[in-house]
């Protein structure tokens, strides 16, 4: 049985992208959308949508003009899965359990502590950890 964490698709894209992003990070280099959507395979329609959010919730800055584009806010180590899932999915964090039934409050309370364990796994990682080390390798010849 293999076993995972459902992810909305805006979430998955937001890492993809925001780790791309870090590759740049401290090159002073704005990224632009086309770049973006080409590297990490996210229709430019959707990723308008997404790159909004990031920069409505801080995590990154845009640039308008030829020479813009985006770029991120913070370091690569100081944004955490934690404040992405905030920015984009806000809802997957906000689930409550009814304490309805006899086992209604157990339940609750066991589902609870999964998702707090599952919080705090997500303060632990960072975008540093989500970025690609392809196109980095150094060749010699």
């Amino acid at each position: 049985m293999n076993l995972g964490v459902k992810l909305s698709l805006k979430v998955e894209y937001a890492c993809r992208v925001l780790a791309q992003l870090g590759r740049f990070y401290g090159q002073e280099q704005w990224v632009h959308i086309d770049e973006l959507a080409r590297a990490e395979s996210i229709p430019a329609n959707y990723l308008v949508q997404i790159l909004n959010e990031l920069r409505n919730g801080g995590l990154i800055q845009s640039r308008r003009g030829k020479q813009g584009g985006y770029a991120l806010a913070k370091t690569p180590k100081n944004v955490t899965l934690d404040d992405i899932v905030r920015v984009m999915d806000v809802e997957m964090l906000a689930k409550t359990l009814g304490q309805d039934g006899q086992s209604g409050p157990e339940v609750a309370r066991v589902w609870g502590n999964i998702a707090k364990v599952l919080q705090a796994e997500m303060q632990q990682y960072t975008l540093e950890d989500l970025m690609s080390s392809a196109g980095s390798e150094m060749y010699y010849i």
